[in-house]
């Protein structure tokens, strides 16, 4: 007899998979991720993200008023004690296209790392080739990734304390090769909400730690330092992410984005002018659970109507 889920339960996973719907289908729109007629090759590693995304994908693919077609795709690196039979019973049950990929970059990786070193840099470029070349033999238009917003800002700050670059995690980018449009359509998505979601769906999750490889060490601490901000300061991580959708050039300090050496003064207002007397603008008020599953947020009307 199976155990049915609580109405609270119920009404959480609607009011979840509404919100992440809306925020997908924002992104979608937002960057033009998805056009008429595209194959979509959706990257399945068995982890929350990429089953959520899968997940909401299928939801608008029945929505969407253009005709886009989704191929469910998995790399099997050959990581011992990798349970091969969950993602094609999960697949199975959706009754959808997949492609499970069989490729042994665990020995490759093993073989090139030192024992203790983290494998995460190297087994992520053999992926990307892979996974490049899988798209190719596809004929898929578009490539998505599980990456939300929180990978976003992570990436930010890893860039600004580590590289020295103001770069974040494109929502959007046309691959290394040149060859392949990359998408994120969980951009505009928080990891929490992800989360809470892939618990009350009850995915297969497959953890990403079966090759013995310790966890990205800065990338983890990065990770720590935006939930304990989260848990202090209710509205940060939403305001940190308003901020790469706001650049200011002229207010930076790099001579590649904005011509400085032709600047001049002038007889009338200049925009954005300096006003480095004046306190610094702290208007943005927190997002909340309540505030964000308004009708006033930003619809995807002209992609799918939900």
């Amino acid at each position: 007899m199976s155990m049915q889920k609580p109405k609270s339960d119920k009404l959480t996973l609607n009011k979840l998979q509404k919100r992440l719907r809306r925020e997908v289908g924002r992104a979608i729109a937002d960057f033009n991720m998805i056009e008429d007629g595209d194959k979509i090759m959706c990257c399945l590693s068995g982890g929350k993200d990429s089953y959520t995304l899968l997940d909401i994908l299928l939801n608008l693919q029945q929505h969407a008023p253009i005709s886009f077609s989704i191929v469910a795709v998995n790399l099997d690196q050959k990581q011992p004690g990798f349970p091969e039979e969950v993602l094609p019973n999960y697949l199975n049950s959706l009754n959808i296209d997949y492609l499970i990929v069989e490729e042994d970059t665990y020995s490759i990786v093993k073989d090139k790392i030192p024992e203790g070193k983290t494998t995460c840099a190297l087994c992520s470029r053999l992926r990307r080739g892979i996974l490049y070349s899988t798209a190719k033999k596809l004929g898929a238009t578009k490539i998505a990734l599980g990456h939300h917003r929180d990978d976003i800002i992570e990436t930010l700050l890893l860039n600004m304390f580590y590289g020295g670059k103001m770069k974040a995690m494109p929502a959007k980018l046309v691959s290394d090769d040149g060859q392949h449009m990359v998408i994120r359509p969980l951009a505009y998505s928080r990891e929490k909400d992800i989360i809470k979601y892939a618990g009350l769906k009850n995915f297969p999750i497959i953890p990403c730690n079966l090759c013995g490889s310790q966890e990205n060490l800065q990338r983890k601490q990065m990770k720590a330092l935006l939930n304990q901000w989260d848990r202090q300061f209710p509205g940060r991580i939403e305001s940190m992410f308003r901020a790469t959708q706001n650049i200011v050039p002229s207010h930076m300090v790099d001579t590649s984005l904005f011509d400085f050496q032709s600047l001049t003064t002038q007889d009338q207002p200049f925009p954005d002018g300096d006003q480095a007397f004046d306190p610094p603008s702290l208007d943005y008020q927190a997002a909340t659970d309540e505030n964000t599953d308004t009708e006033e947020q930003p619809s995807m009307v002209k992609l799918i109507s939900l």
